[in-house]
């Protein structure tokens, strides 16, 4: 898989993915279920939640898939 990388932002932080990365361990689902919906595209919806509540679950990503940055 390509070395691909995608951002999501909500104008505060930019949430960035990088699928090859991605362990698929579901810590993000199971955390914040408002905010990544595996079923739907785009399916990170950074509204849904707080930038707090966001940066604190991405720094929880075992596979350092997600990573933040301010916006």
């Amino acid at each position: 898989m390509e070395n691909k990388r995608i951002e999501y932002t909500n104008g505060e932080i930019v949430v960035v993915w990088q699928p090859h990365l991605c362990t698929h361990s579901g810590i993000c689902v199971k955390t914040l279920p408002a905010v990544y919906k595996p079923q739907e595209r785009p399916w990170v919806k950074l509204e849904n939640s707080t930038t707090d509540k966001i940066v604190e679950q991405v720094e929880k990503c075992p596979s350092g898939a997600l990573t933040w940055r301010k916006a």
